[in-house]
């Protein structure tokens, strides 16, 4: 049995905040308590009202104030001998490097959340950190490393009747087998994960359990209509709590629902909104993503093969130093799908 979901990162004198409550009002009333925790010489709630600033600054696209703030509150917390709130800075700090595709110092700053979080008896704050541990390997498809570390974070949720955990579980879950092609079951784990949300009151989880329910009713299905409809609820609850990221990867989904329609003038400029999107708020793999999207709407379009294959090129570079472990085989599926040959590979040279 799942009780309500909440929000851990809200802490101190914010805990009255609610997991959906807007980030605009998380950003007034996060300022307006780190203010004055800062003039009453309060180190300990500076910090934690400062990580609610932070993540309002990430979750709403606002890169450099969110850098600023969690390096603040980690700073904070370290004068105050708080290690239990060392580690949520730390785990805010990895979670923004992972947005901005800095994969190796997410890496570095969760596995060092995660240390923290044991250290200071912090169970929360652990459980956060290898679940972003977990996340940034999936996002880079390294599924065979990280897929027993989020069946293992989901037992414990389910253990401790963690709603919000539980549901992103299931999604990460629901993500790889729907990227493995086992549309059966990610669509079933992904709406276990929209149901326990929708329970739980989750909006925030059960917008992207919407969205993952989408992508495999276009992809499996073919039902288009029925895609857009479940992206449309779930658009309307990231513009509600001012979610930025969530918005631009709903927008790219709808992108991909309509390009698989073959409607690829419609595909094209939801693909542009996206991209747009995606390089406001400094995220690097949404934004390389939208471009592959954009790169094939167009040549459906009749765009030059020899453009086409350029952009290909130069997309294929970029998302191996982004770090995206599946990168070639994305942009070797885009060459066969618009019948143009890949370049052929560099012969190695010789030792």
């Amino acid at each position: 049995m799942y009780g309500k979901a909440f929000a851990p990162e809200y802490q101190g004198a914010l805990t009255t905040l609610s997991v959906n409550s807007s980030l605009t009002d998380v950003l007034a009333a996060g300022t307006e308590q780190l203010e004055a925790a800062e003039r009453a010489g309060e180190p300990g709630e500076a910090a934690r009202s400062g990580l609610a600033v932070a993540e309002a600054h990430r979750r709403l696209g606002r890169v450099e104030e969110a850098d600023r703030a969690w390096k603040a509150s980690y700073r904070a917390a370290r004068r105050a001998g708080d290690v239990a709130a060392m580690a949520w800075a730390l785990w805010s700090g990895g979670t923004l490097a992972r947005q901005r595709g800095a994969f190796p110092l997410a890496r570095r700053l969760l596995q060092l959340a995660a240390d923290l979080g044991e250290r200071g008896g912090d169970v929360v704050a652990r459980g956060y950190s290898l679940a972003g541990l977990a996340e940034t390997g999936r996002i880079q498809g390294d599924y065979e490393a990280v897929g027993r570390l989020h069946e293992q974070l989901l037992a414990e949720a389910r253990r401790r009747g963690e709603a919000r955990h539980t549901v992103w579980a299931l999604e990460g879950i629901a993500q790889m087998h729907r990227n493995t092609g086992r549309y059966d079951s990610a669509y079933a784990l992904f709406e276990e994960a929209a149901d326990i949300a929708g329970r739980a009151e989750d909006h925030r989880g059960h917008a992207w359990a919407l969205r993952g329910l989408a992508d495999v009713v276009s992809v499996r299905d073919g039902d288009a209509e029925r895609a857009l409809a479940l992206l449309s609820e779930a658009e309307a609850t990231c513009r509600a709590m001012r979610l930025s990221s969530a918005l631009a990867y709903n927008h790219k989904m709808r992108a991909n629902v309509l390009y698989r329609a073959g409607r690829y003038e419609q595909a094209r400029a939801w693909y542009e909104q996206a991209l747009a999107e995606f390089r406001e708020m400094s995220e690097p793999r949404g934004e390389a993503l939208s471009r592959l999207g954009l790169a094939k709407s167009r040549a459906r379009l009749g765009r030059d093969r020899a453009e086409t294959a350029a952009e290909l090129a130069a997309l294929a570079a970029t998302l191996e130093r982004i770090g995206l472990r599946h990168a070639r085989a994305m942009v070797a599926r885009a060459h066969e799908e618009l019948g143009i040959p890949a370049p052929a590979a560099a012969p190695e040279a010789s030792r």
